[in-house]
Order: structure tokens, then C-alpha cells, then sequence
């Protein structure tokens, strides 16, 4: 069975990522293999920072890597907080310091817009390859909802009416970011697979 890792240290995305992955597929966590919990996530942008936590990785355990970099980007804002959403509020990585400084930030703000955007990197002996998935919403005044992590209890998806934490999991991986990127990623490996198959 070919095996994947999964770069995260996130308990909440690793769910999502392996209920979103095929069963045909050994999915481990880096954490599972020895690796530190945090990896290495040095720049101030999304693509960078993946490509850097699934090298890492692949490169000390030789087995294909899967990472990524989520960032909420509030228009507003100028894009911030970006690549720097985990950190907002501090090293911490405190997901509710994080949500009261957003929430501070947009106080007097008409315009909540803001998109969630995740990149992914796959890295493997091939080199590396990467996508994105986008969904666009707006920031709510006030937290809504208990499912999922991070930004999650403040951001209302276009043209929904309950926040990503308002909704179950199987209703937030029906339209994520995440899950966006990874079904680009799923057709990248099925592609792969088909070319490596011999007729």
C-alpha cells in the first residue's frame, strides 16, 4: 500500500486531510516517523513555507511528503494576516489570541471580506509539486460555533449562513480550502500512479 505523510502537527487537520484521502493509502503523520512537531516554516509566504515543512520531511525519511500553508487573508487588512495566520497573535500560535486581535483589527470595518487560501506541497523523489484552493467569505463579528480549529468560528463561506464551525465534517470538507487543494492533489497522485502502471 503506498504510504503518504502528512507534514502537520495540527490534530484538527489531520482529521480532515485523512477523511478527505482514499482508503487506498497508507497516511502517516511526520510525527508518527520520530519528527519534531513543528517543522520548519521560515518565509512570509504560503508556497514557500509547504515546500520547505514536506522537504523537510521527505528528506529525512525518504518516504512522499505532503504539506501545507493556510493563511486567512482579509481584504481590509491588506491581505494580512496571511502566511502568518497560526502566528497573528503571537509565537504561540494561540487560536483564540488570534481571533480577538482579528476581531480587534475589524471593529470599525464595513468591509469583512476574506478568503481562506491553502497551498499544498508534495514532495518525493520526483522533486516537488504544488496547488491551491481558495474559498472566499467574510469575517463575523463574534464567534459562532464549536467544530474545527483555527479561524474556523469566524469565517462564513459565500453564500452560506453558518461559519466553517457551525458545520459538521463532512459539510466543511464539501466546500474547504483545504479540501479544494487536495482533491487537485488526489488527481495529481491517480495521474502519477497511472503513468508509473505498465499497459
Amino acid at each position: 500500500m503506498p504510504q503518504l505523510v502528512l507534514c502537520t502537527g495540527n490534530p484538527g487537520k489531520l482529521r480532515e486531510l485523512s477523511d478527505l484521502l482514499p482508503d487506498g493509502l497508507e497516511v502517516l503523520s511526520h510525527i508518527d516517523l520520530g519528527l519534531p512537531r513543528d517543522l520548519p516554516e521560515e518565509f512570509d509566504d504560503l508556497e514557500r513555507n509547504a515546500v520547505q515543512k514536506a522537504s523537510f520531511v521527505f528528506e529525512r525519511t525518504g518516504h512522499l511528503s505532503l504539506a501545507d500553508d493556510t493563511g486567512l487573508e482579509v481584504e481590509a487588512l491588506g491581505g494580512r494576516p496571511g502566511a502568518l495566520s497560526a502566528r497573528f497573535a503571537g509565537p504561540e500560535r494561540d487560536p483564540e489570541a488570534n481571533m480577538d486581535k482579528l476581531l480587534e483589527a475589524l471593529v470599525d470595518q464595513k468591509n469583512r471580506k476574506a478568503r481562506f487560501r491553502t497551498v499544498m506541497a508534495l514532495v518525493g523523489p520526483e522533486g516537488h509539486w504544488t496547488c491551491e484552493g481558495v474559498v472566499n467569505g467574510s469575517i463575523t463579528h463574534h464567534r459562532k460555533g464549536s467544530e474545527g480549529f483555527g479561524y474556523d468560528p469566524i469565517f462564513l463561506p459565500e453564500g452560506e449562513e453558518r461559519t466553517f464551525a457551525e458545520m459538521d465534517r463532512t459539510s466543511k470538507n464539501r466546500l474547504s480550502h483545504r479540501a479544494r487543494a487536495l482533491h487537485q492533489v488526489i488527481a495529481h497522485l491517480n495521474a502519477e500512479e497511472g503513468r508509473s502502471t505498465p499497459h
